[in-house]
Order: structure tokens, then C-alpha cells, then sequence
């Protein structure tokens, strides 16, 4: 994902991408997303690559914003793709500062907000999840018995 692209001699683009405290140098995307990414945002069979480009140039343009001010696990892409992301620190790489450089794990896409009203609220979104599981529990072992 570094664009080390030149624009001059001798002038580097920065290789990495300020989100938030973090310091994105790079995007691995879990099977988990790919599913949901070719299931819910753009039918077809993107694979890996296409799809952690795209996340790229989302990031360098500054399209990706946090779902919540102090939540750092939960991202909106262009105000309408919820997003579920972890960082961790690459080994050994920092920037010229110092600064350690991470890795961003898309851990899923949740889908668009202008899709499924559910997503505006998320916090509220689980609590119904976790809810309806519970239910369809008690019942199937009622059942049971």
C-alpha cells in the first residue's frame, strides 16, 4: 500500500496515512470482509488487493472519519459505509519523527447506513442483535425439552 511514488527528484511521497493517532502504512483485509465487502457494497468477486486499493485511496482523501469521537474500532467511509477495523504497530518501522507506522486489519464492513437504517445507531444495533440471539436461544431450547 506505500505509495512511494516522486513528484520531483528526490521528493518521496509520505508512505503512510495519518487516520486519527494512527499512522496507516498499511491494509490487510480478513476473509471475513472480502465476504462482506462482495456481499453487501459491491457485488462481483474483488479480491484482496482491489479491495485494500480502494481503502488506500479512501484514506488518502480523507473520506474515512471514526463512527464515534472517542470509538477507534468503527469507521464511516464517505458518510454512509460503516467500517470495523483494528491497528497494530509494525515491528521495527517508524517515520522520520520516530513515530511507529500501523497496520490496519479491516475486520469487516458492517454496509451502508443509506441501506440499513439499523446502522445509524449502532450501539443500539447490537444491543437488538444480542437481544433477538437470546430469544431465538430461550426458543430453540424450549423446544428441545
Amino acid at each position: 500500500m506505500r505509495d512511494k511514488g516522486m513528484e520531483r527528484w528526490s521528493t518521496y511521497e509520505p508512505f503512510y496515512v495519518v487516520l486519527g493517532d494512527k499512522r496507516v502504512a498499511d491494509i490487510v483485509i480478513t476473509n471475513h470482509a472480502k465476504r462482506r465487502y462482495n456481499d453487501r457494497i459491491q457485488s462481483g468477486d474483488n479480491q484482496n488487493d482491489d479491495i485494500a486499493a480502494w481503502m488506500w485511496e479512501c484514506l488518502k482523501q480523507n473520506r474515512m472519519i471514526p463512527y464515534y469521537r472517542n470509538e477507534q474500532d468503527v469507521y464511516l467511509i464517505d458518510e454512509d459505509l460503516v467500517v470495523v477495523a483494528e491497528f497494530t504497530e509494525i515491528e521495527g518501522e517508524q517515520d522520520i519523527s520516530g513515530n511507529p507506522l500501523h497496520k490496519m486489519i479491516v475486520v469487516t464492513f458492517l454496509g451502508r447506513m443509506s441501506e440499513t437504517i439499523e446502522l445509524r445507531d449502532l450501539k443500539s444495533y447490537y444491543s437488538w442483535l444480542r437481544h433477538s440471539r437470546r430469544m431465538t436461544l430461550i426458543k430453540s431450547t424450549r423446544k428441545r425439552r
